[in-house]
């Protein structure tokens, strides 16, 4: 079974990434001056068909990973590598982008 397709009742698995990705690249496209995109991590690895984005917050790196198909989507600085991966989880990194633009910015805390 292709897990892409799995629902909730309301939303599939590969919409909801889509969804993802489309959010990340306005952000990220808005604020092109703290990201980077790259076709391989720091030690010239790669999960196969796929490429890196970062952003660099006062808080450090938020990174996700996409299809290459979405490569172009992105309207910022390409690297020839990423920079080393500090350690973030997926909820340290969502976390970094809520506190750099809604926290910072006098939002939710």
């Amino acid at each position: 079974m292709d897990k892409g397709n799995i629902s909730d009742g309301y939303h599939t698995f590969n919409e909801l990434y889509y969804h993802r990705c489309i959010l990340t690249a306005v952000i990220f496209n808005e604020h092109s001056n703290l990201c980077w995109k790259s076709k391989l991590h720091s030690d010239n690895t790669m999960f196969d068909g796929m490429f890196i984005v970062g952003m660099n917050t006062h808080y450090g790196q938020a990174t996700y990973h996409y299809d290459l198909k979405y490569w172009d989507l992105f309207k910022i600085p390409e690297l020839k590598n990423a920079p080393t991966f500090d350690g973030h989880t997926a909820n340290e990194a969502i976390d970094r982008i809520r506190k750099h633009f809604i926290y910072e910015k006098g939002g939710l805390s």
